[in-house]
């Protein structure tokens, strides 16, 4: 198709209309010639048919999402759904169709929660259905849970072959404690392993789930999916809460920065994903925020389906994108509400102030309060890269409300991020997505976890009526600290706390031997086993989060041949015995080095980094003493020796005293030099100790 872009006074138009339903091939009309009417017709003839489709009464609207273990079908099934209704053309290349982030192509995964709108007709009737296909691996559950938060029902898909998983079981009770219509799905029966039999009582046992009502689809090859439409139109409710009459109230529920539409002029800032709760929106309308008071002219309404198809206005109880010159990302804040221009209306519920933790959508609450946070320091790779760095983290944040930010500083690295992440891969795909889609790749840190600390502080406060009398008062203050660098100095009368998790593991039993061993060695309590069926294990443990959040995973899937799966939530605070080791280098500290490990691991965790010290340190001309100490004591230490000229080399003869005098000068030198040298570590060796 011929696409041509005109600018029409301070717009830019995308010429790619279907006008009495055949295509443009061929626009050769000179841009003195083609007038604004005519590019807004073309615009109205495209407008209108979608329109048409949208005006739909609240009881033929179904909004649900999509829930599973990772790599149990998910995406497939969103492409086989859109093929179906005819949102794309049906093609073997249709593969991941909602997964529009790099990232997520390349490692065949869903980062990002995405959207489509579509439409089916059953029943002598059309229904307008708002899809939402989610992440399933475990650092991404805030995205499922504000997915749950916007639907009525969700559709829960087990893969046939593997059976119920970990992340299964979690994405079943996110729904369940929600009040959710479910729709159990057994996925992948085509393959001939698969055993639909043994995996619907699976089902039945763990979720008492009734036999009859679990489909049994194929979303590689299609089979099923159309009975499954029916009973998603059959048995999930329509939105509540929504009236068409009231004056005008949406939430906005995500946002996202377009920098290719900002790039060509067509939209400018930020791109706005709304649900209209109360009344109508249109095209021109002056909309105000009710937590900024700022208002905005909308420019552009659209609905995904999953494309972007631009409308004229949206309804209330239909989900749809706007653009309003929001130019600014602070300006767009998750959870708020916007209505008509100096209307009054009551905000609706679930606000909070905009801190990256809160995820509110729809009429919902969801906050990351209640799930466990990695933190690790994130710099840019060179020091005049900052600036870019900051802008491109503000753009991610506004797409990724889950991270927590806070700016710190560092003597070796510069200025940076303290970065609070879900988890490694989630720490890793925004890594990523930086460096992808902004061109700033970065230093990581390694990940630590926060800690409580509560100080006991007694005072002695004297009597009005008597100076000499006293009264014993006791101060409590609590604290959380998540760089080693703000642990208090005076560990005398603190209590430290560390995050817990509460972690399900699923496995084969022949590998529970292989398994209890390293649970016992990351500090794990077991809480409870039980066989899951004939062949499979169940295993709850309280773990630190500290000792699951690095490479924990890892060696579970090296020990069960990557069958177990593993899932964890939070599980509080417990009172325990932290200590903070300091890195020092000739007796100077280096704070940049210090962490916070339990007692018991703090003499192996600390000669670890002295040895790692030793290999990446450049030797000086002096002797470099290394030693992990914790308070004044030291618990690990090693050496790095000095370089050494060779001071005889042009000593051919003489007697031996003349090489003696020559090496006790060498040697004073040196002492003096130790005595007054100071230790540059290189930038990199910062990396190679500090990186992840």
């Amino acid at each position: 198709m011929f696409i041509r872009y005109l600018r029409l006074g301070n717009s830019l138009w995308n010429l790619k209309y279907s006008v009495t339903n055949k295509t443009v091939k061929h626009l050769c009309i000179p841009f003195c010639h083609l007038s604004s009417s005519t590019t807004v017709h073309f615009q109205e003839v495209r407008e209108k048919k979608f329109e048409e489709k949208l005006d739909y009464p609240l009881e033929l609207i179904r909004n649900f999402s999509i829930i599973a273990h990772i790599d149990h079908g998910k995406s497939t099934l969103a492409d086989r759904i859109l093929e179906l209704t005819g949102a794309i053309k049906k093609n073997e290349e249709n593969k991941q169709v909602l997964d529009k982030l790099q990232v997520e192509k390349e490692r065949g995964i869903t980062v990002k929660a995405q959207s489509a709108s579509i439409f089916y007709h059953h029943n002598n009737k059309d229904y307008l259905l708002n899809l939402i296909d989610t992440p399933g691996h475990v650092d991404f559950s805030y995205e499922v849970s504000r997915s749950v938060a916007a639907c009525q029902g969700v559709i829960l898909l087990v893969d046939a072959n593997q059976g119920v998983q970990a992340q299964t079981v979690a994405n079943f009770y996110i729904a369940f404690t929600s009040e959710l219509t479910i729709i159990p799905v057994l996925n992948k029966i085509d393959l001939k392993n698969a055993k639909p039999e043994e995996v619907t009582e699976e089902i039945m046992t763990i979720f008492d789930i009734d036999p009859d009502s679990i489909l049994k689809i194929s979303a590689k090859f299609g089979t099923g999916v159309d009975d499954l439409l029916k009973a998603i139109v059959d048995r999930i409710p329509p939105p509540t809460n929504c009236d068409r009459s009231a004056p005008f109230r949406a939430l906005l529920y995500d946002s996202w920065y377009d920098k290719y539409k900002v790039r060509m002029l067509i939209l400018v800032g930020v791109i706005c994903q709304i649900f209209v709760v109360d009344g109508t929106i249109s095209v021109g309308d002056q909309i105000q925020s009710h937590h900024t008071g700022k208002s905005y002219e909308v420019k552009n309404i659209a609905y995904l389906s999953p494309d972007e198809r631009p409308i004229q206005k949206l309804l209330a109880g239909q989900v749809g994108i706007l653009s309003a010159n929001i130019r600014e990302t602070s300006e767009a804040l998750i959870g708020d509400t916007f209505h008509l221009k100096g209307q009054k209306i009551e905000p609706l519920p679930g606000f909070k102030e905009p801190t990256p933790m809160a995820i509110i959508c729809l009429v919902h609450v969801v906050t990351c309060n209640n799930y466990l946070q990695v933190y690790a320091g994130i710099y840019p790779i060179e020091s005049n890269d900052q600036l870019a760095l900051k802008n491109a983290i503000e753009k991610l944040t506004l797409n990724d409300s889950s991270v927590k930010l806070s700016v710190e500083s560092s003597n070796a690295l510069g200025q940076g991020w303290r970065v609070g992440f879900l988890g490694l891969l989630h720490m890793d795909v925004f890594n990523t997505r930086l460096e992808q889609e902004h061109g700033t790749p970065v230093v990581v840190t390694t990940p630590s976890v926060s800690y409580k600390i509560i100080r006991r502080i007694v005072r002695n406060i004297p009597k009005q009526k008597s100076k000499k009398a006293t009264v014993v008062k006791e101060e409590v203050e609590e604290f959380i600290v998540n760089n080693p660098a703000r642990w208090p100095e005076d560990a005398a009368n603190i209590e430290t706390y560390e995050p817990m998790a509460k972690a399900t593991i699923i496995t084969p039993e022949a590998y529970v031997q292989n398994i209890l061993p390293i649970c016992e060695e990351r500090r794990g309590e077991q809480v409870d086993i039980k066989d899951l069926d004939s062949k499979r294990v169940i295993m709850v443990y309280k773990f630190p989060l500290n000792e699951i959040v690095v490479d924990f995973f890892d060696e579970l899937k090296s020990v069960s041949s990557g069958y177990a799966t593993f899932d964890y939530e939070d599980a509080g605070y417990e009172l325990t015995d932290l200590v903070k080791i300091g890195i020092k280098l000739n007796g100077n500290l280096v704070d940049e080095l210090s962490f916070i490990v339990h007692r018991s691991k703090a003499q192996v965790v600390g000669r670890k980094i002295c040895l790692k010290l030793v290999e990446t340190l450049p030797r000086q001309l002096f002797q470099i003493a290394i030693q992990a100490v914790i308070n004044s004591k030291v618990i690990a230490r090693e050496t790095i020796r000095a370089v050494k000229k060779d001071v005889l080399a042009k000593c051919y003869g003489g007697d031996v005293t003349r090489k003696m005098k020559l090496l006790q000068r060498q040697a004073e030198g040196k002492k003096r030099m130790k005595m007054i040298g100071n230790i540059e570590i290189p930038r990199n060796t910062f990396i190679e100790v500090l990186k992840k």
